[in-house]
């Protein structure tokens, strides 16, 4: 079967537009479930299949889609407290990402991240993610103009709140939303090109729709004890992978 071209930019092939929309379809279900991770897959497979200059722009706009849903299905358990702050702050963290002309080194990103989501997995988290979410706004979107997939960092503010499985997914998903927003924004200031990328984004996010609206019938299976250990376990997984591949890029392995 032949698609449109307006879909497949940059002579992208039918099987690697397929392999894209289940992996968005999957990551929105695993999200949506367990609280986090699908963000973070989803960049991962976007990595090896997607150009690198298009690689974060068209992942925080497919992003922003995605925890538009999310949080519009959730709307009602939203703990509101935390907007105004982590607003502020992503506004100051993305503005100083943008204005910013060198990369971060990633792999000492990847270990840094990593290994402060293990801390406040296995420890207590510190006052700055509990009590702060400005901060936590501030360092996630300077973060991610670089890095990309910052919903675990952000996850563990959330987390930190000890809300209920729905009021988790509803507030970092509401959350995402503002950190992405405002990182498309920036990227559409610097110059990117979205207008080439419009066709597969919209059928990302799309994509993304079904496996959120899949993801919601199964957290409403599981109760909160089972949410948090689900959590906790994908939280630890993803940060364990963080350090690996971090530690890996600086031994040149």
């Amino acid at each position: 079967m032949t698609l449109p071209d307006f879909l497949m930019p940059d002579g992208m092939s039918a099987l690697v537009f397929a392999a894209l929309m289940l992996t968005s379809f999957a990551g929105s279900l695993i999200t949506v479930a367990f609280g986090i991770g699908g963000g973070g897959m989803l960049l991962a497979v976007m990595a090896t299949l997607v150009p690198p200059a298009a690689l974060i722009p068209t992942h925080g706009v497919i992003q922003l889609g995605s925890n538009v849903f999310r949080a519009m299905l959730t709307f009602g358990h939203v703990y509101w407290p935390a907007l105004p702050a982590f607003t502020i702050g992503s506004l100051a963290g993305a503005a100083m990402g943008g204005a910013l002309v060198v990369n971060l080194p990633g792999e000492w990103v990847q270990i840094c991240v990593g290994g402060f989501v293990l801390y406040s997995v296995l420890g207590r988290p510190p006052r700055q993610v509990r009590d702060w979410p400005g901060v936590v706004g501030a360092v996630s979107s300077f973060l991610t103009m670089f890095f990309g997939a910052t919903g675990l960092f952000v996850a563990t503010y959330t987390k930190s709140q000890q809300l209920p499985r729905h009021a988790h997914v509803a507030t970092h998903a509401t959350l995402m939303t503002v950190q992405h927003g405002l990182k498309t924004l920036a990227f559409g200031l610097l110059g990117f090109a979205f207008s080439h990328w419009w066709g597969f984004v919209m059928a990302m996010i799309a994509s993304g729709f079904l496996g959120t609206v899949v993801g919601k019938l199964c957290l409403n299976r599981m109760d909160d004890r089972r949410f948090q250990l689900a959590l906790n376990a994908v939280l630890i997984l993803l940060a364990l992978r963080l350090v690996w591949a971090g530690g890996r890029g600086v031994l040149g392995v």
